[in-house]
């Protein structure tokens, strides 16, 4: 047995605080390495990121969990070296994966590169991301052994170790290439090259652990005797794959978003007659949308997902009625943050865009991009729900649909419209997506966001926090017009903005009764301290 075994509670705390952290850090790195790189840059690390990710879903995505579950089933029948064998018999199968696309994805990388529009500068960054398929998978083998052993620490720890050198790679390859040589495609080929070192990173956090818990020498010793009972060895590999593929498939599908523009965006602006440079440079300009989205979706997101355990919770007690107020709870939460911060990005998108990335470039599109957000976090709190309900698969079908609108607009709308073509597919394919999650909930939709109570005090509030952003940004952006400072006039006007939009949002829907006491005491930790917050300013009723 390993050290350090939690509770359930204890462990998914755990996980969720290292995915904070790492979804936060992975949210905030991109803004820097576009400032050092330029818009070129962003073209090379965007083009190639997504492929690998799809890559590497396909190689470890859901073997974790199905690990997991092998080893925890044979330690509850006091089965110890049945469950080394599962761990042994799992880091080949999963080492040997990860070879194959390797091989894949360094040999195939002229190719692809060709396809992608640019075989000049995205040959190189596609090798860099490519060694990075050797240690992942070996590393998901080993952070599902911990995981069956209840142990969720190595695992949260080598994913904050992951991500942080992961990110430090990034930034020192881009200001490193970028100060000696001014080489775009060798920064990115350095920043993407960070999947490796972060890899590694966790890799030798894990096999720490390992060590320190006697296990390495064990499944060493355990290592030929795993494969001489080859029927076992298979039995071990086809329960692997079977419990993994679906976790797979089902994750598969967000990363397609994103390649989906890899494989068009630049290559249809040339069709239309764009030159090569152009090209890239307004794909690097469209990638901006992303950390953009991220920043306003992330705490959106994560309040209403705090709700959403809750659901499968009361869903296996049999407790129907509580399952559905949560339901509808986490629902709520999700658009009564994810409107205002959609709406608000929209407005404040073009001295958001100055303060993040030097220049106002494609505030357009990005504004387009930005009311993504209000479908972007009702699908993601609406497939959780769904999955808490026991309808797995539906949420990634319904994703699927949602890559195929992707697809089908980004080929009329992209030769019409540019990039701004571009956001609009991406728009319209997140609401697909997150319609038909809500569809599958049929006649429940108006009980559960309460709309005819108060729709009318959302779209209000929302309304007026948009007149308040928008008068502040015009009158901020007429009192810094002298400024020296462009950028630094553009952060003052920005963040103006998006206080007076977001007290003015909050004061009106308090006011007029859009959110209520009750609601807000569910919310975990949050909700209570809030809620007493806000009764002793007479601000809630």
């Amino acid at each position: 047995m390993t050290s350090g075994r939690q509770t359930f509670v204890q462990g998914a705390a755990i996980l969720g605080a290292a995915a904070f952290f790492t979804k936060l850090l992975g949210a905030v790195y991109r803004v820097p390495y576009q400032n050092i790189t330029g818009n070129e840059g962003m073209f090379v690390y965007q083009q190639v990121y997504p492929l690998y990710s799809t890559l590497l879903i396909l190689a470890t995505a859901g073997f974790p969990l199905a690990i997991s579950k092998l080893v925890s089933e044979r330690l509850a029948e006091g089965d110890e070296a049945g469950a080394r064998r599962v761990f042994v018999v799992s880091s080949v199968t999963l080492t040997l994966t990860g070879f194959l696309f390797f091989l894949l994805l360094f040999a195939g990388a002229p190719w692809i590169a060709g396809w992608m529009g640019n075989r000049e500068w995205l040959t190189l960054p596609i090798r860099a991301v490519s060694f990075a398929l050797l240690v992942v998978p070996l590393m998901s083998a080993v952070r599902g052994y911990f995981q069956g052993h209840q142990n969720m620490i190595p695992t949260a720890l080598s994913q904050s170790v992951e991500q942080v050198v992961r990110v430090a790679t990034i930034l020192f390859a881009a200001w490193w290439f970028m100060s000696r040589e001014g080489d775009v495609v060798s920064a990115g080929a350095g920043a993407v090259f960070g999947a490796f070192t972060g890899a590694v990173g966790a890799l030798l956090v894990l096999l720490m652990f390992l060590r320190g818990s006697g296990l390495l020498r064990k499944a060493s010793q355990a290592g030929i005797g795993a494969f001489a009972d080859r029927e076992s060895a298979r039995y071990v590999a086809r329960e692997i794959w079977r419990l993994s593929l679906p976790i797979c498939l089902g994750s598969l599908v967000l990363p397609l978003f994103s390649l989906v523009d890899s494989f068009t965006v630049a290559n249809l602006l040339q069709w239309s007659g764009w030159s090569v440079n152009s090209s890239i440079v307004a794909k690097g300009i469209f990638d901006r949308g992303q950390p953009l989205i991220q920043f306003a979706s992330f705490f959106a997101t994560a309040i209403a997902l705090s709700i959403v355990p809750a659901v499968a919770e009361a869903k296996a007690r049999g407790e129907i009625g509580k399952m559905e107020d949560r339901a509808s709870l986490a629902c709520r939460l999700t658009l009564l943050l994810g409107l205002p911060a959609s709406v608000g990005l929209a407005v404040v998108v073009r001295p958001t865009n100055v303060m993040l990335f030097e220049d106002a470039s494609g505030s357009d599109a990005l504004a387009i991009l930005a009311l993504t957000t209000v479908f972007f976090t009702l699908g993601v709190t609406s497939a959780g729900i769904l999955q808490g309900m026991g309808k797995v698969v539906l949420p990634a079908r319904n994703l699927l649909a949602g890559v195929a609108v992707k697809l089908v607009l980004n080929l009329i709308l992209i030769p019409w419209w540019d990039i701004r073509g571009a956001a609009t597919a991406t728009l319209l394919a997140y609401a697909t997506a997150t319609f038909l999650n809500l569809a599958a909930f049929r006649g429940q939709l108006g009980r559960m966001f309460r709309l005819k109570e108060t729709g009318w005090a959302l779209l209000t509030a929302t309304l007026l926090m948009a007149g308040a952003a928008a008068g502040v940004q015009a009158l901020l952006t007429a009192v810094t017009a002298d400024w020296a400072s462009h950028r630094l006039a553009m952060t003052l006007t920005a963040f103006g903005a998006v206080v007076a939009g977001a007290a003015v949002y909050g004061v009106v829907l308090l006011g007029l009764g859009g959110v209520r006491r009750e609601e807000l005491r569910v919310v975990p930790k949050l909700g209570p301290r809030l809620v007493s917050l806000l009764e002793s300013r007479g601000l809630i009723r």
